[in-house]
């Protein structure tokens, strides 16, 4: 894959791409990424990136002389259409649509990413109509600028590459099968006298998987009960779940009726 990035501070985007999962997936050949200085684009001796816009109001707006001149240079004229399959052009918005492991999973699989990092008040409306194939948002906040959003994006995404991670590390994280990941433990077995579950210790594999299927269940179920809704569950995890609900609908029954019979003073 090759990805490339589209900004007005470069500066902020070079640095995190040369430590630790980044720059070993870049030295192993998974992954080009290319960080461009927008300005390279635009014309006159200052290089003028942004201007008001048309009909008044705060802020200033990206112009769309540098951004399709870019385009053109990276992916060639034509836009979308004559840039062909496995090519997208990605725009950082809060107007975008969030983020989400599976997006990631999705922009992994293709050949040419291009990312835009807005910023001001956005773009030249004819960059969205023209060039950008997908708007994306990290989160319903706003920040100065696209880069982060960017950083996360190619993060996300190149750690889901062939060669980048071991074979199967990125099967439990938490959204990918759907659910959030449940606790681990290391050494040493016991500290500050919190022990390591016993299952753990046990040597039995069927157990500890199903043991851990169940921890990202209740994990799920406590702060994200949301996504249990779209999980791919089996009858074992519809029963826990079922069993959990009839346990805490039963403590909450008996926390109540102990409350009752306290009386009034």
């Amino acid at each position: 894959m090759r990805i490339d990035v589209l900004t007005l501070f470069p500066e902020m985007v070079r640095a995190p791409l040369e430590t630790s999962m980044m720059r070993k997936a870049r030295e192993r050949g998974a992954v080009e990424v290319h960080v461009h200085n927008l300005r390279d684009w635009a014309e006159g001796k200052h290089h003028v990136t942004d201007d008001r816009p048309f009909g008044g109001g705060p802020g200033m707006v990206l112009k769309p002389e540098p951004i399709f001149r870019a385009a053109d240079d990276l992916l060639g004229p034509g836009g979308p259409e004559a840039w062909g399959e496995g090519v997208r052009f990605i725009l950082t918005t809060p107007q975008g649509r969030t983020f989400n492991q599976e997006m990631a999973a999705w922009l992994a699989r293709q050949r040419r990413l291009v990312i835009l990092c807005g910023h001001y008040e956005g773009v030249d409306e004819r960059v969205r109509l023209a060039l950008v194939t997908d708007e994306i948002s990290i989160g319903d906040y706003v920040l100065t600028g696209g880069e982060l959003p960017a950083l996360v994006i190619i993060d996300a995404v190149v750690r889901l590459l062939p060669g980048v991670l071991a074979e199967g590390a990125a099967a439990d994280d938490s959204f990918t099968s759907g659910l959030l990941e449940g606790p681990h433990y290391t050494r040493p077995r016991v500290y500050r006298g919190m022990a390591v579950p016993d299952i753990l210790l046990s040597g039995d594999h069927g157990a500890i998987a199903r043991w851990r299927r169940e921890q990202a269940l209740l994990r799920t179920l406590e702060r994200r009960p949301d996504l249990l809704e779209r999980a791919p569950l089996d009858d074992a995890d519809r029963r826990f779940l079922e069993q959990v609900r009839r346990e805490r609908e039963a403590a909450r029954e008996a926390g109540q009726d102990a409350l009752s019979g306290q009386g009034s003073l």
